[in-house]
């Protein structure tokens, strides 16, 4: 492992655990219920934090996800979006891999729209595929990825069909969170 990423790591987690708060941790447990592990750290340390980062990597991406922390994952979503357009295939091969991992729907959300903004255009073809893939999982997050992914496109009319075709899947879903997703995506179709 490179010492530059190991160095941004600690970097990384030194901020975190000096920018936490009991309050925030507790008003983030309160918003998002399936929160596990988490520092407490407000939205806008992690924003800053990928801002600092001045050669972000796939390699950082990948470490920072495989943490047991919120705050962590939320932060590799944030800095795939920043480099996603470097290697767009990786990208796609991270999200389907990342998706088996989602234990929450701030999480989720941040993958499947900032993780991949950049590429949406390019790789439409491929993130409906997994979309379509992801639909029929056992897996409640992995049926939200599929469809929270498919916010991106909604301000496309020529893909509303498609898009409704996916929700057709899903009509009769029970889980909470994927229905509060159909919800957002009939919503943003509506616009």
């Amino acid at each position: 492992m490179k010492k530059s990423l190991i160095m941004q790591i600690s970097e990384i987690r030194k901020i975190l655990k000096s920018k936490s708060s009991g309050k925030t941790k507790k008003s983030a447990k309160k918003f998002i219920p399936t929160i596990e592990k988490q520092y407490g750290a407000k939205a806008l340390v992690l924003n800053e934090i990928v801002k600092k980062i001045k050669e972000p990597d796939f390699d950082l991406v990948e470490r920072l996800w495989k943490s047991e922390y919120f705050e962590e994952k939320i932060l590799a979503s944030k800095i795939l979006g920043k480099i996603c357009k470097k290697n767009p295939e990786k990208t796609l091969k991270l999200i389907k891999k990342f998706s088996k991992d989602i234990s929450n729907w701030a999480v989720c959300d941040t993958l499947a729209c900032y993780g991949i903004r950049k590429i949406v255009i390019i790789k439409q073809k491929e993130i409906f595929e997994i979309s379509e893939e992801l639909i029929k999982s056992k897996n409640l997050w992995q049926r939200r990825f599929a469809l929270v992914l498919l916010v991106n496109f909604t301000s496309d009319k020529n893909l509303k069909k498609k898009i409704e075709n996916i929700l057709k899947k899903v009509k009769d879903d029970k889980e909470h969170y994927v229905k509060k997703a159909i919800i957002w995506l009939k919503n943003k179709l509506k616009n």
